[in-house]
């Protein structure tokens, strides 16, 4: 069992990621890469399985607001990433400029 100040540490920090989302998304939409952006028709997609997702930290922006998240790669292609996470029981998904994601290997 861990450290209960890390536990409450791990709680806090959280707590305060998910109320910042939560204030980014009262600003404005979450915005996500288009069809141009990514070239879907030209670029190929990885799919990433559940157990294969890695988790990253991403900048994304919700309206003209950004906010860094912690989330899960859900596919990618060369030059962008589609990125899941969740905030407040609300799951959200975009895709973002790969150099926007950061991957999390203190946590894999």
């Amino acid at each position: 069992m861990g450290r209960p100040s890390a536990l409450r540490e791990a709680a806090t920090e959280k707590r305060m990621h998910d109320q910042a989302v939560v204030a980014a998304a009262k600003r404005g939409p979450l915005q996500s890469l288009t069809e141009r952006e990514l070239e879907e028709r030209t670029q190929p997609v990885t799919i990433y399985p559940w157990g294969a997702q890695r988790r990253v930290r991403a900048w994304v922006r919700f309206g003209p607001e950004p906010v860094r998240v912690d989330a899960r790669i859900v596919r990618s292609t060369a030059l962008a990433a589609e990125i899941e996470f969740k905030a407040a029981g609300r799951t959200y998904r975009c895709w973002v400029w790969g150099n926007a994601v950061q991957l999390d290997d203190l946590h894999d």
